[in-house]
């Protein structure tokens, strides 16, 4: 969805936590009758997780054509770039009532068990999802669960399933903060305290891993839905089989409470942007590291420079990070967490793309393919970049010139990986100091041996940066 302000989540949040008046309260609880008693541990997460890599798919700017078919001609190059999980933007039909632009929100579904015709068919959708599975992909489904759009059958079966005034108006989504409307006019906001809707949600979730095999989901605004629903969704999800769960959300409960095991590193993308325009430095991250590990007791953050929010509303990632971004990417592929990458990243595409209309990524020769490929090629293979517990924890190397130059050591079952960053744009000539990250290692990208040395020095022109790996 469009967000009014980058700091749009915090307020919502907040709203969330002092249960302002007029904001849905939780529902009692309403598991499925046929549903039996967890076995497993929360999140039921796939093995296959552990080391993957994530790839957000614009479906309708993927191709001039914008369909499935069209699209299936690039995943032989997706799997060689090194992805793991597709993450498939919202595929459903989109209400043609209050619709925004030409072709509207991909967020504002009209079925949820159905497929945008002018992407194709559900039964081409299907076919899709098995070609990625046999070339070793995963597929997740961008979710929707906050709100529908007009034309949502459950807007004339069902209006008490959603949000009402006084007077019996269906509302779109509020502000818990200002108790005006986000602004988005396109959508009808779903009432959470109405037990039948939680069962038809789920029942429609379920639908796309019993009928079209797919992996998990990453579910929109999930932090605007009670987080009780999060637990009885997903308590009946995670009886079908092991998921992968991304939050659209930053709210530690989600996680903690094994829901989800991953949500979006927003503080750490808007504190990389702060430092791109000199507003906080090198120093900030590992003060941010310090903050986040005392909110959270499991799963992990996906980090990234773009994505679909982003690059049409914040600005692409050479806007907002400039000659820095390659140097953020690496930090987001190495520090902490699951790294990103959204459509045409790895063509150096630099143009905000149309949220409401046609406008085709231009691809050209994918220029930053190899870039991307060793970072994920190295996060496969070396167990320190692994997510979550299955990785190691970030441990500072101190450099004489802390505010300029991140360096960091990562080690897990004897795989190492060294990462120095300069996130300034002047050299910095700094001194590695200590002695834990010594030892022989492979130059990633310069791709040659280095030893590194206790006490020793480097030059880093701005922006440069330097990965170094055991394995």
């Amino acid at each position: 969805m469009k967000r009014t302000s980058p700091y749009w989540w915090l307020a919502l949040w907040a709203g969330l936590l002092l249960l302002a008046p007029g904001c849905r309260q939780s529902a009692p609880d309403t598991h499925l009758n046929d549903q039996p008693a967890p076995t497993w541990e929360r999140p039921r997460v796939p093995d296959w997780a552990k080391n993957a890599v994530i790839y957000e798919v614009n479906l309708r700017q993927y191709t001039p054509e914008g369909t499935i078919a069209a699209f299936r001609r690039h995943l032989p190059r997706l799997r060689d770039l090194g992805v793991d999980i597709l993450w498939f933007m919202p595929i459903h039909p989109i209400s043609q009532t209050k619709r925004k632009g030409t072709l509207g929100s991909y967020y504002a579904v009209s079925d949820y068990k159905a497929v945008n015709p002018e992407h194709g068919t559900l039964e081409e959708f299907k076919a899709l999802v098995q070609e990625i599975h046999s070339l070793g992909m995963k597929v997740i489904l961008d979710w929707v669960p906050n709100h529908t759009g007009w034309d949502h059958p459950w807007i004339s079966e069902h209006p008490d399933w959603y949000t009402q005034d006084e007077n019996g108006n269906i509302l779109d989504p509020i502000n818990p903060e200002t108790g005006q409307s986000w602004g988005w006019t396109d959508v009808a906001d779903l009432n959470y305290d109405v037990p039948e809707m939680r069962l038809a949600m789920i029942e429609a979730m379920k639908f796309w891993v019993t009928e079209c095999d797919v992996d998990g989901f990453r579910c929109d605004v999930a932090h605007g839905v009670p987080a009780d629903f999060w637990v009885q969704a997903t308590d009946s999800l995670y009886a079908l089989e092991p998921l992968f769960m991304l939050a659209e959300a930053e709210v530690p409960e989600l996680r903690n409470n094994g829901s989800f095991v991953m949500d979006y590193g927003w503080s750490f993308h808007h504190l990389m942007n702060e430092i791109a325009r000199g507003e906080k430095n090198a120093l900030d991250i590992e003060r941010w590291l310090e903050e986040d590990r005392k909110k959270y007791t499991q799963g992990y953050h996906m980090h990234f420079t773009s994505n679909h929010d982003e690059n049409s509303w914040a600005g692409t990632e050479f806007e907002r990070l400039g000659d820095g971004h390659k140097a953020f990417a690496v930090l987001a592929a190495t520090f902490d967490g699951m790294p990103l990458i959204y459509s045409g990243q790895e063509a150096a595409f630099n143009r905000r793309l149309a949220f409401f209309e046609k406008d085709s990524i231009t691809w050209g020769d994918y220029p930053y393919t190899d870039f991307y490929r060793t970072l994920f090629e190295l996060k496969h293979r070396n167990q320190a970049l692994w997510n979550g517990k299955d990785g190691g924890e970030p441990q500072r190397i101190p450099t004489g010139a802390d505010d300029k130059v991140f360096a960091f050591l990562r080690e897990k079952n004897g795989d190492r990986v060294v990462v120095v960053i300069n996130l300034s744009p002047d050299a910095q000539t700094i001194t590695l100091q200590g002695s834990a990250y010594t030892g022989e290692y492979t130059n990633v990208f310069a791709r040659g041996t280095t030893t590194l040395l206790e006490d020793m020095m480097m030059t880093l022109d701005g922006w440069e940066y330097a990965v170094f790996s055991n394995k």
